[in-house]
Parts: structure tokens; sequence; C-alpha cells
């Protein structure tokens, strides 16, 4: 991450309250949605909420392009619904670098997306990561590094 990451008055609220309920301080490592518009936000969300999706993956390359630290064990995060609005904190357990094609059933399962099975998170993977990295004017490659990261759910928005 670089410098400060900047929260709306609702997101330092939440943030404030899970640090007072947890007993953590600082930061969060990341504020934000998964996915990359409301309604995949929306549905992800749910996933988590309900402890299905306990794993997510992110181009290596996003950090860089978006300025943040790659994620590490330890690290919270903030996630938010599709409006914004925090939902819960995450914690990260394990996160690797790897390529793409080195995904696998066991982490497209904790993914907790689609019908679960390795087939359905290589191609919608394989969807999302293209139009990412078409809007950067690049083109997605199967050995492209990805981050796969375990991560598990501590706190949950009132």
């Amino acid at each position: 991450m670089t410098g400060t990451i900047s929260m709306t008055d609702e997101q330092a609220a939440a943030w404030t309250d899970f640090c007072r309920d947890t007993g953590h301080e600082g930061p969060p490592a990341f504020v934000g949605p998964f996915g990359d518009g409301p309604e995949l936000a929306n549905e992800l969300l749910a996933l988590i909420l309900i402890d299905q999706k306990t794993a997510t993956c992110s181009r290596a390359y996003w950090y860089q392009v978006e300025g943040h630290k790659l994620p590490e064990a330890g690290d919270k995060c903030l996630i938010l619904d599709g409006t914004g609005r925090p939902r819960c904190v995450i914690e990260t357990v394990s996160a690797r670098i790897a390529p793409f094609s080195s995904g696998d059933a066991d982490f497209a399962r904790a993914e907790g997306e689609g019908d679960l099975s390795f087939d359905w998170w290589r191609a919608a993977h394989i969807d999302y990561f293209s139009r990412e990295a078409e809007r950067d004017g690049r083109t997605f490659d199967l050995d492209e590094d990805v981050v796969f990261e375990h991560f598990r759910r501590i706190w949950t928005a009132p």
C-alpha cells in the first residue's frame, strides 16, 4: 500500500467499531468491494457473509497499478458492498503469488463461487481477468502471476 487509505465517514466509523469490538489497532490493509461492479460486489459479499467464500485471487499486476501492498497473513480488510457501505472485515490467512494456471480444484471450492467446480472457477476468472487486463490495455495470459489468498471473516458490521 502506498500512502493512507481513504475512507468515507461511514467506513471510518465501521473501522472504529471493528477496532473497539476486537481490540485491533491500526489501519486496514485494504478498503473496498470484491469484483468490478456493484452487482458482482454484492454477489461475492453475500458468499463471504455466509462463510462460503474464504478465498480470492487477484492479478499481481493489479496491486502494482492500484498502489496496494500485496496481501500477507494477518492483514485485515474492510469489505464494502456494491454501494460502498462497510459490511465486514476479513483477515488474510495466507497468500501466495503463482501463475494463474497453477490454480486447482481445492482453491476453486474455497472461492465459493458458481457451482464450486474448477472448470467454472477457471472460466469465470479468465473472463474477469481478461476484462480487467483489457481496461489496462493489456492481455491476460494464463501464466500471469496472481495472488491466491485465503481469508476468514472476523467481524460483521451491525
